[in-house]
């Protein structure tokens, strides 16, 4: 997780570490999201290589947690009222391509 962190703080540009902690469990959370979104066991990433585009949408949703923590859509999105929507659609659409469909 020490990687995605570092990128999930570089996508913030933060540089500080007082908030460190707050963003773990903003990455926990979305690599939960991402499992169950994905059809696959609870803690799946923590053995296993997460594909890039997973990765990429860990990213942004840890990021758009970061931002939104306060309940507004906030951050750099912060004047564009559909944004919290089309960070989820993003991110979903990303999840998807590493899907396990069940037939």
């Amino acid at each position: 997780m020490d990687n995605l962190f570092e990128k999930v703080k570089a996508n913030l540009i933060i540089s500080h570490d007082e908030d460190d902690e707050l963003i773990i469990v903003f990455i926990t959370s979305a690599i939960a999201y991402a499992e169950s979104y994905q059809h696959i066991t609870e803690g799946y990433y923590s053995e296993n290589e997460m594909p890039a585009t997973t990765e990429q949408a860990i990213i942004m949703l840890s990021s758009h947690f970061y931002e939104s923590r306060d309940g507004s859509t906030g951050g750099f999105y912060a004047d564009n009222v559909n944004a919290s929507s089309q960070i989820w659609n993003t991110v979903n659409m990303l999840l998807r391509l590493d899907r396990r469909w069940q037939l």
